[in-house]
């Protein structure tokens, strides 16, 4: 055990003298003989090949998004990944580097992350990006954060239609620092209550937060929305999901201030929860207000074209009184999987994914409302919907796992309204024949009833 301790003898035998001990072993002597040294009924050694068929057949034992048709979303979502963005992100240079602190010594991270801040500006419609949050919920909670120091209030109005993790990272947050936050509820077409919007926001009103298309799949009118929240002189912020911005006009063009959302969509698996990758946008004149880092281009002094840290409004970088964020790194490897995805499907491959899903999650509403017992609730949406079911969503996920199907997200763990409905997602990966199974395992439950 000593060659992999930097301490050498002459180190140690100074440590025992200041403790007043003969040897190591005295060290472990408090701990009892027959626990010091346990027999460990081990198997025999294996060799690497052994190994590798070992833990294939333990790994064969999990279930799968490979094995198991998945109707499951609720803010994350099984898309295809093309097999150069794990090339790419994989290679030595990417995959092994950290944050660069000596920053303009690394110009191929600096491009990367220059590229994955400009995709997210074209794609949000905004004026500026950062170089990435941590995820989705942090983006949100910041940019709650950032409109209270760009409009020096302390009210937040928040949807209830908002993913509920993230209303609960954005109360974490703001809890003691004297914030108030509103919560707005959803009308029967599942969007935004505009009535109801209109009566919480006033002058202590930072921002107006909503997400699009919301936590039950619908879409909401955020031009309107925007002209509510412009009318007490508040800011908008949207989260998106970003895919869906294929199909759906951006938030920039609908009138919002800041816009945020989660990049995992974008060319990251669903894999136990991460690593995802936050995203954040806004408008040029909040530039100075955003947390986290941002990458710019200039010219040296022979004109060349160089990457540069523009702005490091982080307490690392500058007293920690004037920091916007606490945010301390950036995911700059799943944010480089973002960054090749997009310029792998470009504008076009982007719309037919989001145009895919929004067919088959159509056609799935479809099937499943035409079902005996089953109805699809609230208005338009893209790719995730709304069931109520005949009998108890729990009861209905078990039947369908019974059947090898991964079923829907059980809506009244959330929202007491809609305790008897599942959330049903669709993307481009589920077939007509899985959807095909899924509506069959519905019908047979709905028979069973």
């Amino acid at each position: 055990m000593s060659s992999y301790i930097p301490n050498t003898n002459a180190d140690r035998r100074r440590m025992l003298d200041m403790l007043g001990l003969d040897s190591v072993e005295e060290l472990f002597e408090v701990i009892p003989a027959d626990k010091r040294f346990p027999l460990l009924d081990l198997p025999r050694p294996l060799s690497e090949m052994e190994v590798r068929k070992l833990l294939g057949s333990l790994a064969e034992r999990n279930a799968d998004l490979d094995h198991h048709p998945c109707f499951l979303g609720a803010g994350a979502y099984r898309h295809f990944v093309p097999a150069a963005v794990d090339h790419i992100i994989a290679r030595g240079e990417f995959y092994t580097a950290y944050t660069p602190y000596q920053p303009e010594a690394s110009q191929g991270t600096l491009t990367s992350i220059y590229e994955f801040q400009t995709m997210i500006c074209d794609l949000m419609g905004m004026d500026v990006a950062n170089a990435s949050m941590y995820d989705g919920a942090t983006a949100l909670a910041e940019a709650g954060l950032m409109a209270a120091r760009v409009t020096r209030r302390d009210g937040l109005v928040v949807s209830s239609t908002l993913h509920p993790r993230y209303g609960q990272v954005l109360r974490t947050y703001t809890q003691g620092m004297g914030m108030e936050i509103r919560q707005v509820g959803h009308g029967d077409d599942g969007a935004v209550d505009l009535g109801q919007t209109t009566q919480l926001l006033d002058a202590s009103t930072a921002a107006l937060m909503v997400q699009y298309p919301n936590f039950l799949g619908c879409l909401e009118d955020v031009l309107a929305l925007s002209e509510l929240a412009s009318s007490v002189g508040a800011l908008l912020v949207v989260c998106v999901d970003p895919l869906a911005l294929g199909l759906l006009r951006p938030p920039g063009e609908l009138g919002a201030d800041i816009a945020v959302g989660e990049g995992q969509p974008l060319g990251n698996p669903v894999s136990y929860g991460g690593p995802y990758v936050g995203l954040i946008a806004c408008r040029q004149r909040y530039l100075r207000q955003m947390p986290g880092r941002l990458v710019g281009m200039a010219r040296d002094a022979q004109g060349r074209r160089g990457f540069v840290l523009t702005l490091q409004p982080r307490e690392q970088h500058i007293r920690r009184e004037k920091a916007t964020s606490n945010i301390c790194t950036n995911e700059a490897l799943v944010a480089l999987a973002v960054t090749t995805y997009l310029a792998l499907m470009g504008k076009q491959g982007l719309r037919q994914v989001a145009e895919l899903c929004y067919h088959k999650a159509h056609y799935a509403a479809e099937k499943i409302a035409a079902l005996p017992g089953y109805e699809r609730l609230l208005g338009q949406f893209f790719k995730e919907f709304v069931i109520r079911t005949p009998v108890p969503p729990v009861e209905v996920n078990v039947s369908l796992w019974e059947q090898g199907i991964i079923g829907g997200y059980e809506l009244g763990r959330d929202y007491p309204e809609l305790d008897d409905c599942l959330l049903f997602c669709v993307t481009e990966m589920n077939s007509r024949e899985e959807i095909d199974l899924l509506v069959n395992a519905l019908g047979e439950v709905g028979r069973e009833r």
